[in-house]
This record gives C-alpha cells, structure tokens and sequence, in this order.
C-alpha cells in the first residue's frame, strides 16, 4: 500500500492507493463509522457483568441429529419418508404448547412432555401416526439428547467466561442441559432452566428467576440467543440483548431473520464474534 499527501491547502487530502486505485474521501468515512459502531458496543457492555445464554439451537445443533435419525428411521423401515419442514412443525408446536403454559392456559408440564406432545401431533397431521410405533417415536426424541455444540460454541464459551459470568438459561430439562454440557465441553458458570420457576420462556418469571439466582440485576445481564422471541422477552424484563442467527438451527430450508428490531443490541455471526465485540479475548484478557 502506497501513501501520498495532497499538501495544496488547509483541505489537503491523505490519499492511499491500493493497486492504482486511489481512495480518499471514502476513508474518514469508514472511519467515522467503525468508531460510531465500536462507541455503539461499548456503551451496549457498559455494565453487563453476566451473560444468560439459550441452549437449544443457540449454543447446541439438533438439526444433524434429526438428520441422523430420520435417516435411520427411512431405513430400518424402507421407505424415505419426506422430512422437509418436519423439524420446524415440531419445534413450532412446541413453542404452542409452552405459549399456552405461560398464558395460564395449561398448567406446567415438564420440557420432555412438551416435545413428546408435539411429536404425536406432527405424525398425526402428517398422517403418520399408525407408521410409527413407540420405539421409532423415542428414537426421534432422543435428538434432544444427542445434540452437539456448534464449532464457535466451545471456544467462544470459554472466551467469554475471561470477562463475564456466563450461564445457561434453557426451556430444556435441566438434567438434559448438564448431560449435553459436559457432553459437548461447553463449560458454565450455572445451568438454570425454566424448571426453576416452573415456567418457560418468554414468561418474565425465568428471567427474573435467573436475575435472582445469578444475584445480578437485569440491567446488569446480557441474554444471548438465536430466537427473537426469547430476546424480545428478556428486554422487556431489562436484560441487555446479543442476536445470535444460526442459519441451520432447523435445517438449510429456512431462512434466518437478519431484520434490525428495537429489543436486539448487538448482532452478531456466532460466539466468538461475540466476544470479541464484549471485549472478552480469551483466558489472558485483563479487565480495564
């Protein structure tokens, strides 16, 4: 990179040519920006002493175990099934259920019985429901327990644990959330669940639950989560908010929604970028 001064006046411009281009006006400009973005982060961290992070999609895959066992299943029962949009009806009868749990509509039931329950009513509206038996029914449901971090998850973990106070806070079982932890090598400060309010997310009690437990006030705690939902919820109680897109959480048909809202601080592609925009480097970051 070559550097050369406009020295013909006060407005003199510092010009670099990069490969015979020559760029000049469009650089403070970057500049400008980049600094209004880093201004932007810092202030979002100021004061953010622990990070609760979503589990299920955000820090763990269950989309490569379903493929896994659907694929099992398509053979031990010869036939291929059609799976496409399989993984998100389940997920979304899911989230029904434990809508209508937080809406006082049904009362609380424990996590594995939400997503059993949606199961049955995915092969039922597919008309599967004689074609699957009990035992081919716990073979999909143990993707739950076979979910494995994604590959920023483990590295970016252990960089945030140098600067915040970072803890899981799931709709899973909390005994599933352990397994698949020390399983995967994601190393938490705590593991809190809904079960501890017996409750889910979106409902304000999880949140104030793990404000209370982590003995941080909301203002003080970062959610961090691949759901907008989730995030939307925690604002509301007072958490700081870093979007996490996982563009395969339920496979490559869906599209990931990159939309700005006014509830998310931060964005970011994966863990690690979250770190690095939190400050947090690594085993050896010195806090200022």
């Amino acid at each position: 990179m070559a550097m050369e001064r406009d020295n013909r006046g006060p407005a003199a411009i510092t010009r670099r040519t990069v490969m015979g281009v020559t760029i000049a006006a469009t650089l403070p400009l970057m500049m400008r920006t980049q600094d209004a973005r880093a201004a932007t982060e810092a202030a979002v961290v100021a004061g953010v002493k622990a990070l609760t992070c979503d589990v299920q999609g955000t820090l763990v895959d269950y989309n490569r175990p379903f493929l896994l066992v659907s694929a099992s299943l398509d053979l031990r029962k010869g036939q291929r099934f059609d799976w496409s949009g399989f993984l998100a009806a389940w997920n979304a009868g899911a989230v029904s259920t434990i809508l209508a749990i937080t809406a006082g509509k049904r009362p609380w039931i424990p996590a594995g019985q939400v997503f059993r329950e949606a199961l049955d009513g995915v092969l039922a509206g597919r008309g599967w429901g004689d074609r699957f038996d009990e035992r081919d029914r716990s073979e999909l449901m143990s993707i739950w327990d076979r979910m494995a971090p994604w590959p920023d998850s483990v590295e970016g973990l252990r960089r945030l644990r140098s600067r915040f106070t970072v803890a899981a806070l799931s709709n899973a079982r909390m005994e599933a959330v352990i397994a698949v932890a020390k399983r995967g090598g994601l190393d938490f400060d705590a593991v809190l669940t809904g079960e501890l309010a017996h409750s889910y997310k979106p409902s304000p009690d999880v949140y104030r639950a793990a404000s209370t437990y982590l003995g941080f006030q909301p203002g003080e705690i970062m959610m961090v989560a691949a759901h907008k939902f989730d995030l939307k919820a925690a604002k509301a109680v007072g958490f700081r908010t870093a979007y996490i897109p996982r563009p395969l959480e339920v496979g490559s048909e869906t599209k990931v929604d990159r939309s700005p809202e006014p509830f998310i601080d931060i964005v970011a592609d994966d863990l690690i970028s979250l770190s690095t925009m939190l400050g947090a480097r690594g085993a050896n970051h010195i806090l200022s």
